[in-house]
């Protein structure tokens, strides 16, 4: 086998044409953008930089995808084959190598500029799960939110200008009145007349909304809150001491399944958003791997192209 001499100007030069590099992953992330937005409009593409959507990706947004990643990367890395200088003194099997390095250096800078430019639909993908766990955590304890919004209506005015309390509907339900019988002014308005309250309603619908706060965070009623919340209800109501007891208990039970429902609704969100993004992550990982496949495999095309004889001129020294 003969040898080759080669100088040392040739052992010293890099093996990386990076302005070869460069302009394949410019290629490449300029035609990803383009085919993400013709995906967009033409309504393949399921991930919305505005908005997440719990459902997972179909049939047709992975084969976009995988077109995408088969066009951008393609391009990009036979560029970066084909754009590169020609290693004369460098053996067939060596200048294979760097041709699919150079492919694969073309994908690597390709898939970081598009990441970094389109950092906002990244982050409307995985927001999905975040702000579901958000909900969960906020519907594990409704205590927390009941408490602020009867601290932000006790430091305010009553009735105006202050936070809605999410309990003060079950409150109206405790201080509700049997219906009174239709004098001659309520028969002609079609209203019924409302009992006199000694005490301010506003008051006592902010203090039970704590108590019922306070006992749904703890997932009890207590016997002394209980009592106390009967004997309110009666001076308002008119009832027995038994009857508003078994009043309070009957309304309290309706907040506890509602806040239960609020949390198992949460959580079959965060559920729903949970496995949505792992679809959607596992297949884009396949489409990325794809793209450095055929980028790494196009890049060998254009350097054997580049290195072809019809394309070199014959120069005479």
């Amino acid at each position: 086998m003969q040898a080759t001499q080669l100088s040392v100007s040739d052992l010293n030069n890099p093996g990386v044409s990076w302005g070869a590099v460069l302009a394949g992953a410019a290629a490449a992330a300029a035609l990803s953008f383009i085919l993400l937005i013709l995906g967009v409009g033409l309504g393949l593409s399921s991930v919305s930089p505005w908005s997440f959507n719990a459902t997972a990706i179909g049939v047709s947004t992975i084969a976009w995808l995988a077109f995408m990643q088969l066009a951008a990367s393609g391009i990009g890395g036979y560029m970066a084959g084909r754009l590169r200088v020609k290693w004369s003194a460098i053996h067939t099997d060596e200048v294979h190598f760097r041709d699919t390095a150079h492919g694969l250096l073309a994908w690597a800078v390709a898939t970081l500029v598009t990441v970094a430019v389109m950092a906002g639909g990244t982050r409307a993908v995985l927001s999905g799960a975040i702000d579901a766990g958000s909900g969960v955590a906020a519907a594990v304890s409704p205590a927390a939110a009941a408490g602020a919004g009867a601290a932000g209506a006790a430091g305010a005015n009553a009735g105006e200008g202050g936070g809605a309390n999410p309990l003060d509907y079950f409150s109206d339900m405790l201080l509700r009145a049997p219906a009174a019988p239709a004098t001659a002014a309520a028969t002609t308005t079609g209203t019924l007349a409302a009992p006199s309250a000694n005490a301010s309603t506003a008051d006592q619908r902010m203090e039970t909304g704590r108590i019922f706060a306070t006992s749904l965070s703890t997932g009890s009623l207590a016997a002394d809150d209980r009592a106390y919340l009967g004997q309110v209800v009666a001076s308002r109501t008119g009832l027995t001491q038994a009857e508003a007891e078994a009043r309070v208990d009957a309304v309290y039970g309706r907040a506890a399944k509602a806040a239960a429902d609020a949390k198992a609704r949460a959580q079959q969100a965060a559920d729903t958003a949970r496995k949505a993004g792992a679809h959607t992550a596992l297949w884009m990982f396949v489409a990325l791997l794809l793209g450095a496949f055929v980028a790494s495999l196009a890049a060998t095309f254009g350097g054997r192209q580049r290195d072809h004889e019809r394309v070199l001129r014959h120069v005479t020294i």
